[in-house]
């Protein structure tokens, strides 16, 4: 099987996955919940009637409403009350409301613009600050390994395959943000950098396979490197199923509150999975290739005359 020949084929699909994703991001964009925005958030007990609730809550004028279950007989209430009227005046006629129909207020938080801000800020901080360390860490772990390659070429291609799966989440969020309303919170930045770890770590086992039979044979480049990733193939399969499994049970079996939380690790160590094997070692020959054909290239500045 040559995965590395046919490059060009898996490096089209996943631009055909990317493109809607990329292209609702760029006209939709993410919908942000209360912890970007602000807003309120209530738990109650008494039921698990999650349209009731909507119901109930509604026509208080509030924006932004989702209901979600929270443990065997709570659910959680998120809204936004930007520009409707007195927080506490707002909450105190939903939690009369609620108590009508027997639901009973188990606790209740507010998220403030400024600390909406902050958990923007640190997301995207801590997203870049990821990226960066796995380049610095992966250029340092094969800092030994035979040439052609660099051990920068290790680092930048694996986080070229992790912004794949990143982007994949984003995109899918963006979609159901804007046709079913999922909002994405600080729970959906969590998914993203365990997904970013969880696409690094099995690009690494692809990686690390790659160096030690770059030591172990005299073979062109995209030889060794097709002979790794069939080499890698099965551990990285049978690795991403069995997590897979314990995420579809959760993702079927589990609470409304991580139901897309579990959703976007779905997507993105499926996406992962793809990614390491199909994208980032193909890459590095993409990378080698080009360098030696660089190298082959005719220097552009003319030869100084002697005088």
């Amino acid at each position: 099987m040559n995965i590395v020949g046919k490059r060009k084929i898996w490096f089209t699909i996943s631009l055909l996955i990317l493109v809607p994703g990329l292209l609702a991001l760029y006209f939709w964009g993410l919908k942000p919940g209360i912890d970007f925005t602000g807003g309120q958030v209530m738990e109650v007990s008494g039921g698990q009637n999650q349209t009731e609730v909507i119901s109930i809550v509604s026509p208080t004028g509030v924006k932004d409403v989702t209901v979600t279950t929270s443990g065997s007989d709570k659910l959680l209430i998120r809204y936004s009350d930007k520009g409707v009227g007195d927080s506490e005046k707002i909450h105190q006629e939903i939690k009369a409301r609620l108590a009508q129909k027997g639901y009973i207020e188990s606790s209740f938080d507010s998220v403030g613009p400024a600390v909406s801000k902050d958990i923007t800020r640190n997301a995207i901080l801590g997203v870049a600050l990821a990226a960066l360390a796995i380049v610095l860490y992966i250029a340092f772990a094969f800092r030994n390994t035979p040439p052609p390659v660099s051990p920068w070429s290790f680092g930048v291609t694996a986080v070229i395959a992790l912004m794949h799966d990143a982007l994949l989440v984003l995109g899918v969020f963006a979609i159901l943000g804007h046709f079913l309303g999922v909002q994405v919170d600080a729970l959906f930045v969590t998914a993203v950098l365990t997904v970013i770890g969880f696409s690094v770590h099995d690009t690494i086992v692809v990686y690390d396979r790659i160096r030690e039979n770059l030591r172990r044979y005299n073979k062109p480049f995209e030889v060794v490197v097709n002979e790794s990733i069939l080499e890698t193939f099965a551990r990285s399969i049978n690795t991403s199923v069995t997590v897979l499994i314990v995420l579809l049970a959760f993702f079927l079996f589990g609470g409304g509150s991580i139901k897309f939380f579990i959703l976007a690790l779905l997507i993105g160590i499926l996406s992962g999975t793809y990614s390491s094997i199909f994208n980032a070692a193909p890459l590095l020959v993409v990378y080698n290739n080009w360098k030696i054909k660089r190298a082959k290239r005719p220097s552009s500045k003319k030869p100084k005359k002697a005088s």
